[in-house]
């Protein structure tokens, strides 16, 4: 769901970087499917899907996680106006849920999508920190969009970033 880090932490604002403030920078690999499938026209499509990170941080215990995503909203091949959680399970066998408001999309060449995705840690470990998870989401056949059936699986390198 998301593009590896394109410019690390470098890219966050200075607070980020405060030796107080813990920060996870996770990279990985995630599939989401909608259903129905995406298409050039906006309807309301249920989310599910899954991620593997590598991460690294000031938290030295933490070093993988793999989490669950699921939402739902209204969705096209052009834009993404959803409500997601993303429940992550540490390494360390903590947890945290994430949510996800209003994933805006850029479209990228050839018809592959940007997400920039914002949210909340809402529970668990990093409770009221903001999560980001921009990221390239690969479609193996973009003319799908123009179909009936749509875009049902989207996959990719992705990133988490807690601040």
């Amino acid at each position: 769901m998301v593009s590896a880090l394109v410019a690390g932490p470098a890219v966050l604002p200075a607070s980020a970087h405060d030796a107080s403030r813990p920060l996870t920078a996770c990279a990985g690999s995630a599939g989401i499917r909608f259903s129905p499938g995406l298409s050039l026209w906006p309807r309301h499509t249920r989310i599910a899907g899954s991620a593997h990170y590598t991460c690294t941080g000031t938290d030295p215990g933490v070093k993988w996680a793999e989490s669950v995503i699921k939402g739902s909203g209204e969705t096209s091949c052009l834009s993404i106006a959803s409500t997601a959680v993303e429940l992550v399970t540490w390494n360390t066998g903590e947890h945290s849920k994430m949510l996800y408001r209003q994933q805006p999309l850029v479209q990228a060449a050839g018809g592959q999508v940007v997400s920039l995705v914002d949210g909340t840690v809402i529970e668990g470990k990093y409770k009221g920190r903001s999560v980001s998870s921009p990221g390239l989401q690969i479609t193996l056949d973009p003319l799908d969009c123009a179909t009936k059936k749509g875009v049902e699986l989207v996959d990719g390198p992705t990133t988490l970033v807690i601040v």
